[in-house]
């Protein structure tokens, strides 16, 4: 199941207040690392059903959100525990790198 793209509206109930950590990848569709980033995201959020959620979220769509956060460089992935942010990366990471930060989680 891919990692699915939420919006503003949804961030506060889908993030902040879930139960699970979150892994949150800020991207945009013209992005070309953002794009290389996305099928490690999916597989992610196969490989980590009911232990962490994984959402997407499109600057150019999500601005609200992204300007809350300090977004300046995509991709940027912000990892959340208990609804605060736990850990981040920008740019393309490997999907070893990935791993290792949602399973200290």
């Amino acid at each position: 199941m891919p990692a699915v793209q939420i919006k503003d509206a949804d961030f506060e109930q889908e993030v902040l207040k879930s139960d699970l950590p979150v892994l949150v990848d800020f991207f945009a569709t013209w992005c070309g690392p953002c794009r290389m980033m996305g099928p490690i995201i999916d597989e992610l959020s196969e490989e980590y059903v009911g232990k962490v959620k994984i959402f997407k979220m499109d600057v150019d769509e999500a601005q609200q959100t992204a300007t809350k956060y300090g977004i300046q460089s995509i991709p940027t992935l912000i990892f959340f525990k208990a609804g605060q942010p736990a850990d981040s990366a920008i740019g393309f990471q490997s999907k070893d790198a990935l791993k290792s930060k949602l399973d200290a989680l």
